[in-house]
């Protein structure tokens, strides 16, 4: 749960988390003679032990033996786990064959995506700012397609799952570090499979001979899950409206990695479209920092 106040260990644990996930498309490159499902794998199988770690310190194992006790929140947890591997398979993909720009859109646009989600299926409310915000961000996506002669599929297709993840997330009754370990375990036999077939048939890359490759691969554990962590405890520290914000440091980092160290074209559509969306996300920021104002005005005017 969040708190109404900012810890600076909190804001520590959330920057350190946005600053791996921003730089994690290096690591990704790096894997781009890889075949994604490949990288996946070992995301996956990495994680577990590490996940697992940290329940053990945490001493919170005995929600992680209820939750596969239970039907209802194994089958939670599959769908979880379907849909989280299907955004690292996009998020992935993206990286390795020059489209990090699509996923930096993507990020930009899930916050906004989600306000909408709300709107659609909880029957939230949506103020003045919130309807600019997703006007403008429609605006963009348009732009790009007229462009394109497409849809910007991989942006959406990110934003889509990433939604859909953190909207059945929410109603997973268990913690973030019990869920994150739920659905790496329910995909490790999968995982696993898949990397023995690869190493029967001769195409797997792990301890096929090249160091780089298979100390790469190892590390996909610490990369994956330690930013997960991180966040988790630092959101635990933070305001709602300060994790907003923080959220936007990633595609950022992205799209200036995209720019800069992959030289991804930054065309005229490009140029029209990230400007809107920044412009959403300020509108949309503005408005959550200024309703944040309000209610705290409204509680220090009621009376004790």
């Amino acid at each position: 749960m969040t708190q109404d106040t900012d810890s600076p260990r909190g804001f520590a644990f959330a920057l350190a988390a946005y600053l791996l996930w921003g730089f994690l498309p290096l690591y990704m490159k790096a894997l781009s003679h890889m075949p994604a499902p490949e990288v996946i794998a070992h995301r996956v199988m990495w994680s577990v032990p590490i996940a697992g770690l940290v329940l053990i310190w945490l001493g919170r194992t005995g929600d992680l033996v209820t939750a596969l006790r239970t039907p209802r929140m194994l089958g939670m947890g599959a769908i979880l786990s379907a849909v989280i591997s299907l955004n690292w398979g996009i998020y992935v993909w993206a990286i390795q064959n020059g489209y990090a720009l699509e996923a930096a859109l993507g990020y930009y646009i899930n916050p906004l995506a989600t306000v909408l989600l709300g709107a659609l299926l909880l029957g939230e409310t949506l103020n003045r700012a919130q309807y600019l915000a997703l006007a403008l961000a429609a605006l963009a996506v348009a732009v790009l397609t007229w462009e394109a002669g497409k849809l910007p599929l991989l942006a959406l297709g990110m934003m889509g799952t990433w939604v859909c993840y953190a909207y059945a997330k929410k109603r997973l009754p268990i913690g973030a570090n019990q869920g994150f370990m739920l659905e790496v375990l329910l995909l490790l036999p999968f995982a696993l499979g898949y990397a023995i077939w690869l190493k029967i048939t001769g195409q797997g890359h792990f301890t096929a001979g090249n160091g780089r490759d298979t100390a790469l691969l190892a590390a996909a554990g610490l990369v994956t899950a330690v930013p997960l962590i991180l966040y988790a405890n630092g959101a635990k520290l933070l305001r709602l409206s300060t994790i907003g914000i923080m959220q936007y440091i990633s595609p950022t980092l992205i799209m200036l990695i995209a720019v800069f160290v992959f030289n991804e074209p930054f065309g005229t559509a490009r140029m029209i479209a990230f400007p809107l969306i920044w412009a959403a996300l300020a509108i949309y920021s503005w408005g959550m920092l200024r309703g944040r104002s309000r209610t705290a005005k409204g509680g220090a005017r009621a009376p004790s």
